[in-house]
């Protein structure tokens, strides 16, 4: 992408500031963030920074591509308050999309969820049977769905991406400033490196497909730059356990930290054991393919502690 006016949301925090970054060698770029997990040092000196929320009334859309990865981003998050979590994930959804659409950007790429797919040892894809089981996953697909509407009824092109398990490291890049929200990559590495064992809810048998953030932001470019319509997986198609996780950073790091069991606070009948992509229809549409695998991104997380 080269020229273009972009509007970012949620553009300080860990995904959208990678791709505020990565986009600003090129287009001119402004990131609106509340600040709620984000910061503007996360971001480049190229990119405009806004302080602002989904909910407002005048946002910056008069752009040529609007990316939405504002969101409240974890089963917490919406559980505490489903009405807080409704009116930024599905309310901020509309009304940015709409405020876009009136200032004649057509062309809108979003951040959906894995989660929405269950527990999977086989490649989701995206024309699987999806369940909802908590506010977060209804949220995002409330979005999807008003994407439809929007495509169906305006012709807007909306590219819904449901992302696996983004992570990136705590010390270097946005995700440190997430805390207790990071991935669990970047969680566990800090832990061990630091001499802290890492903490696994359940038996640790349950596994993630874990995707580099940079692949991500490649993927989000390209759907935009394809101008794509519909739903499409950000995956490796991979998964790994929280055990072997454990095992794989103590080896990368040289240390030798077990790591402690707790009860899932989470219910069982909502808790999401194992995730994995089918990415093949990203892949047709787009060439797109995964570039970090699992052991060289977490080579890229250890090396930040050395």
């Amino acid at each position: 992408m080269e020229g273009k006016r972009v509007l970012v949301t949620g553009g300080a925090g860990f995904i959208g500031s990678n791709l505020a970054n990565s986009l600003a060698a090129d287009n001119d770029v402004v990131a609106l963030d509340d600040c709620y997990l984000g910061t503007p040092e996360n971001l480049a000196d190229g990119v405009t920074f806004v302080d602002g929320s989904v909910l407002d009334d005048d946002l910056p859309t008069d752009v040529d591509v609007v990316f939405h990865i504002a969101a409240l981003s974890s089963y917490a998050m919406h559980e505490d308050d489903p009405a807080r979590g409704a009116r930024v994930n599905v309310e901020g959804f509309v009304n940015t999309v709409d405020q876009a659409r009136q200032d004649g950007c057509d062309t809108v790429v979003y951040a959906s969820t894995s989660s929405i797919y269950g527990d999977r040892t086989e490649p989701s894809p995206e024309d699987m049977d999806v369940t909802v089981n908590t506010g977060y996953e209804a949220s995002k697909m409330a979005r999807e769905t008003y994407a439809e509407y929007f495509h169906n009824h305006y012709g807007l092109s909306l590219a819904g991406m449901r992302f696996f398990s983004v992570y990136q490291g705590m010390k270097e890049g946005a995700e440190g400033h997430k805390g207790e929200y990071a991935n669990l990559i970047a969680q566990f590495a800090d832990d061990i490196a630091n001499g802290r064992p890492p903490e696994i809810w359940g038996d640790g048998t349950q596994t993630r497909d874990f995707t580099h953030v940079d692949d991500i932001v490649r993927g989000l470019e390209l759907a935009a730059d394809h101008e794509l319509d519909g739903i499409y997986n950000l995956g490796t198609g991979e998964q790994y356990s929280l055990n072997h996780l454990v095992d794989a950073l103590n080896e990368e790091l040289g240390t030798d930290v077990e790591p402690v069991y707790e009860d899932n606070p989470i219910p069982e009948d909502v808790y999401v054991h194992d995730t994995m992509a089918d990415p093949s229809k990203m892949t047709e549409a787009t060439g797109w393919e995964p570039e970090i695998g699992f052991e060289e991104g977490l080579e890229r997380v250890c090396s930040q502690y050395r």
